[in-house]
């Protein structure tokens, strides 16, 4: 998974190392915007009290993002998301009888993104604003259940991101989007790797 998640960032990385002008500036020009993909890997843990199971408990799940921004200036933008968790199924026993547990879940953001530059084509960024998170759940075996919910929650981001041109970066970032009541399967944090461009 860890090679999944910086394949991007090495190859674009190498790429940027052989280009002619890998010696671009990371800083962005005052009222353009950006539009970026991401691979995105957040952390599961699908247990249940007193059950048995042959399926991961727990592990990581590979999802997407897409993204876009308005840079103010050359430090501050306005930035707007939206990321699939994706689909987790557990299967497991509990007291003798067979039970199942699904999940799907995604969430859309909007923060405010600072970023101050450590080198010529490297800087480091902090985001932080509003999560909206959605969390689907349905259960399966003697109880049937199934929900969802919808909640609001604190988001902040913390990453580094590297300039190959003037209108092309790749990011490394730790986002948290923080709990929804039903977060059965899903933790707060992701790991994910990005590719954007400036326009």
């Amino acid at each position: 998974m860890k090679k999944i998640l910086f394949a991007l960032v090495a190859s674009a990385a190498a790429l940027g190392g052989t280009a002619a002008y890998a010696q671009t500036n990371t800083q962005d020009a005052a009222g353009t915007g950006y539009i970026g993909l991401g691979a995105v890997a957040s952390r599961y843990d699908m247990g249940q009290p007193g059950s048995t199971s042959t399926d991961n408990r727990t592990g990581t799940k590979a999802a997407g993002k897409i993204y876009g921004g308005y840079n103010i200036d050359s430090t501050w933008a306005v930035e707007a998301g939206y990321t699939d968790f994706g689909k987790r199924s557990y299967n497991y026993t509990q007291g003798g009888a067979a039970g199942g547990l699904n999940t799907d879940a995604h969430s859309y953001y909007l923060a405010g993104k600072g970023t101050w530059p450590v080198a010529k084509d490297f800087a480091v960024f902090g985001k932080l604003g509003v999560a909206r998170n959605h969390n689907e759940v349905t259960t399966s075996g003697i109880a049937s259940v199934s929900g969802s919910d919808n909640k609001t929650a604190l988001y902040a981001s913390v990453g580094g991101e590297y300039a190959i041109n003037k209108n092309v970066k790749v990011s490394l970032e730790y986002e948290n989007y923080g709990k929804n009541d039903i977060d059965t399967g899903r933790k707060n944090g992701a790991i994910t790797a990005g590719l954007r461009y400036n326009f």
